[in-house]
């Protein structure tokens, strides 16, 4: 049957910025989909509570700190993924900034915020997917990119993080083309999600309505209407798509 093409039954997940927002909604996905998963964070507890939430709806996770920019740190987490559930069938790569001092005209931008938000968002995604390479390799594996529609297009006074969302579109390609055809790697483009990313701006009534304005669907999503397109790109459901960019975005880029 077609449904049992999306089960992720005996497979491992780790999921980066797992502890919450979209992360932690595709972590439960995944985990509802059958497969025990390996949320990430730096915060013990935060990465802890997503566990708990997986383990009570019954499924198995292991909790994981990790700085995703540190070589080191990337290389014991799948180290121990390695040991301790046999390694990684499925690496989602969602751990992303795009803090205050990265934000504004490129005269506001501070140097080393540009510098953070790339670390974390394109370098931490190339990082995971490097230390994950013989996990994946094993048995055939599955990546996804969590980008953005600031991965297509661009978004005014939000320079690093458009970029460190372009740059992840095109790692995401050149790794499908490079792991081809054991792995299959593609990236997931969200529009704008209600979490606590995009707080300030569902707070502010004027750009709350320039972004409904852009959203032909009229409304922020919610993370886990962005948990079902991880699962499917996770999924053999997916089987024959790799290098492809799924937006989830409202409709945003068809404009």
């Amino acid at each position: 049957m077609v449904t049992d093409m999306f089960d992720l039954s005996g497979r491992v997940a780790v999921v980066t910025g797992g502890s919450r927002g979209i992360g932690r909604a595709i972590a439960l996905g995944l985990a509802d989909a059958g497969a025990t998963v390996v949320p990430t964070a730096r915060s013990a507890d935060d990465v802890q509570e997503t566990v708990d939430r997986i383990e009570d709806a019954g499924g198995e996770g292991l909790a994981e700190t990790v700085d995703v920019a540190d070589v080191e740190s990337v290389e014991s987490l799948f180290d121990r993924v390695g040991e301790e559930l046999g390694g990684a069938d499925v690496v989602v790569n969602n751990a992303g900034i795009n803090p205050g001092n990265a934000l504004g005209t490129p005269d506001r931008v501070d140097p080393e915020g540009f510098d953070t938000v790339m670390d974390v968002n394109l370098r931490g995604a190339f990082l995971c997917a490097r230390a994950a390479t013989e996990h994946l390799q094993k048995d055939g594996g599955s990546v996804v990119n969590v980008a953005s529609v600031g991965g297509l297009v661009g978004l005014p006074r939000q320079h690093p993080y458009v970029a460190s969302k372009h740059g992840l579109v095109g790692i995401t390609k050149s790794l499908a083309l490079d792991w081809a055809p054991d792995v299959r790697v593609n990236c997931l483009a969200p529009g704008y999600v209600a979490t606590d990313l995009t707080e300030d701006l569902t707070s502010d009534d004027d750009l709350r309505a320039a972004i409904l304005r852009q959203t032909p669907l009229d409304r922020f999503a919610d993370p886990e209407e962005i948990a079902g397109p991880a699962v499917f790109l996770a999924s053999d459901a997916a089987s024959y798509v790799t290098g492809s960019v799924l937006t989830a975005d409202g409709g945003w880029t068809a404009r």
